[in-house]
């Protein structure tokens, strides 16, 4: 066994998760300098129409990104499973299965979104002057879609057998590699908001290149064989049951992100790029919470495939708590030095900009424990094979989402969008806690059903 690997159906549940946690969380950070430094390079060394362009292009951006995570999270949910019951051939059959059904999801999700461009920006309400440079970015990312979704599936199922720390190290690799193809396109070879774009898809690709090497001499566990590569179409049935809902899920919240700056657009660039500036802001300071929800996802997960059911809610209660403190640690954190951060992404002559980011964050923090719940609830349910529920709830948070932005924006303006995002968690907080409670209860009877059935029978015999 690879020594990364971890099991995590055995030992003190908070302490495998928390372990587990950090070099996601370290992982997840370097993840959003993508995004970042993107938006320092590009705002430093472009200008404010060129930071407002990548910003009116984040929600079809994170659309490709979140749909692909989803996709691919959703499909290695089966594998962390297999490796939980010790089933080894199904592991390898869940490689191969996932590999296939990725192409496919590729081709169609990157010819979708080249197809249906020109619309969707229209409805964005993308203004003129920014137009070309939005185009270009997004195109480039759409062709080059398919190296996210690779880097995200091989991540993920290095996960799946309990490895957080080496996906870590290939997200920090990326990352550095980003930030130099940037600077190098941007600054040397005068390329503009193009060079952003080419500088991500490059570092994937070098990235999946270098994933692909180190998972063929370091996880012979993931190594297929011959027959592995038949694929039944009830065990790809299986994989799909989780990842369409996961991928529906993850593009209902990029649409909900794409009705709030759609919204916000129409008041104009400097209201554009401070609100991009919040959410970088925003993304990168939750990254705590983001992180503990992918380790339920994998806990779970084990646990499930295993039977252990009480684990699972000792788990899930005690990584709560932890968000809680999170949460409020956090707010006090964004509170005291938001407008520090934000002046890293705008030069200090845009006050304006920087007051109007300020005001987004000063409202959203109040509400960051629902949505460290979202993530530890969602996950652990999508650990347990059910992806329904959270996809429900992401068609709530998508309702209340829209209905914030777009009739309190009508009547409160700027500060309305603000409201958007904090009235969306709450809602979808409570779909999928409430889901989770009754799904756990469920699954604890079955499995009590299913050993005293098994104890009967011996009994019998």
């Amino acid at each position: 066994m690879v020594k990364n690997m971890q099991d995590m159906t055995s030992g003190n549940p908070l302490k495998l998760i928390v372990k587990f946690s950090v070099p996601l969380l370290i992982g997840n950070i370097f993840q959003q300098m993508y995004s970042i430094s993107d938006i320092i390079i590009v705002g430093r060394l472009i200008g404010i129409q060129a930071l407002a362009a990548v910003g009116v292009s984040a929600p079809l951006f994170f659309m490709l990104v979140l749909v692909s995570i989803g996709f691919t999270n959703g499909l290695t949910v089966i594998a962390a499973q297999r490796f939980g019951a010790r089933d080894y051939r199904g592991l390898r059959r869940s490689v191969t299965t996932a590999t296939v059904l990725s192409s496919v999801f590729t081709l169609s999700a990157s010819a979708i979104m080249l197809l249906s461009l020109d619309y969707l920006f229209r409805i964005m309400n993308v203004p003129q002057e920014i137009l070309r440079d939005a185009k270009d970015f997004i195109s480039i990312i759409s062709y080059g879609v398919i190296m996210i979704v690779f880097f995200n599936l091989l991540s993920g199922f290095m996960r799946a057998l309990g490895d957080s720390k080496t996906p870590l190290y290939f997200l920090i690799f990326t990352t550095l590699l980003n930030i130099s193809f940037n600077i190098l396109f941007i600054y040397r070879f005068r390329l503009g908001v193009k060079g952003s774009a080419l500088g991500t898809v490059c570092a994937m690709t070098v990235s999946v290149i270098c994933c692909l090497f180190y998972i063929g001499k370091k996880f012979p566990l993931l190594h297929p064989k011959a027959e592995d590569w038949k694929l039944n179409w009830q065990f790809s049935k299986q994989h799909l049951k989780i990842a369409v809902p996961m991928a529906v899920q993850f593009s209902i919240i990029a649409v909900s992100a794409a009705v709030t700056q759609s919204v916000c657009n129409s008041f104009g660039p400097d209201t554009i790029a401070a609100f991009t500036s919040a959410m970088r802001v925003e993304q990168l300071a939750t990254q705590p919470m983001v992180s503990f929800g992918v380790a339920m996802a994998t806990y779970v997960a084990q646990n499930f495939g295993a039977g252990m059911i009480g684990r699972i809610r000792r788990g899930v209660f005690e990584c709560s708590m932890i968000s809680l403190i999170l949460s409020l640690s956090l707010a006090v954190i964004m509170y005291l030095f938001g407008t520090h951060i934000i002046g890293i992404f705008v030069s200090d002559e845009h006050h304006n900009v920087i007051e109007i980011a300020q005001t987004y964050l000063n409202i959203s923090i109040l509400f960051y424990f629902f949505l460290g719940q979202i993530f530890i609830f969602r996950n652990s349910l999508q650990g347990m094979g059910n992806a329904v529920i959270p996809m429900i709830s992401s068609i709530v948070e998508l309702g209340m989402r829209a209905f914030a932005a777009i009739y309190l924006a009508a009547r409160l303006g700027y500060v309305g969008i603000c409201y958007a995002s904090p009235i969306a968690w709450i809602g979808g907080s409570a779909v999928v806690s409430l889901g989770y409670f009754w799904v756990i209860r469920r699954t604890g009877q079955r499995y009590l059903y299913q050993r005293t059935a098994t104890v009967n029978a011996r009994g019998r015999t």
